[in-house]
């Protein structure tokens, strides 16, 4: 008698979304009582709830910004960067919360004084999110951004050159430091 322990009945096709439908080769699966319970609730759960969830954690991003008005807070109040705490210097993500704060309250010139590139990637991330999780969520199928590696390397290369030149002592940089 033969199981067949693979998902979706098939043995490492790629059935939906281009995950492959189980272990290759068809290599059998020992399914704890665990495995099975999530098994089980991934598979009666909606397809609408891993969005839903995102755009939660999302929200409750902006929450916090809106509640804790960072462009008031002292330099030292808590939560704060512990690379500025211990070295004074900027980290890349310096200045990501207030600029989101300036965002929401539709300044962007101020936005972008606080982290420049935050401003600029945040349609791009905006319009991936909506992509994916519309996707997901109700099947849309909107155009794709193309992300490859390139662009990746090259936004994370300027996004370090901008780290380092935000940290620089003397001017034009020093307009630089949040």
């Amino acid at each position: 008698m033969h199981t067949d322990h693979s998902h979706g009945g098939s043995t490492g096709g790629a059935p939906q979304g281009g995950w492959p439908a189980g272990p290759p080769g068809g290599y059998p699966v020992e399914s704890d009582r665990f495995t099975r319970f999530v098994q089980r609730l991934h598979a009666r759960t909606p397809r609408w709830v891993v969005p839903l969830a995102a755009v939660g954690c999302v929200a409750a991003g902006i929450g916090y910004t809106l509640l804790s008005d960072p462009t008031r807070s002292a330099p030292d109040a808590l939560p704060t960067c512990l690379l500025k705490l211990t070295t004074g210097l900027d980290c890349p993500g310096c200045g990501g919360t207030r600029a989101l704060w300036y965002v929401l309250h539709a300044d962007l010139p101020a936005a972008a004084r606080h982290h420049f590139l935050f401003v600029f990637a945040l349609p791009f991330l905006a319009y991936l999110f909506i992509a994916w999780a519309g996707r997901q969520a109700f099947g849309w199928r909107l155009p794709e951004l193309r992300v490859g590696p390139k662009l990746v390397g090259g936004f994370l290369a300027a996004w370090f050159a901008f780290s380092v030149i935000r940290n620089l002592p003397w001017p034009p940089f020093t307009a630089l430091y949040v």
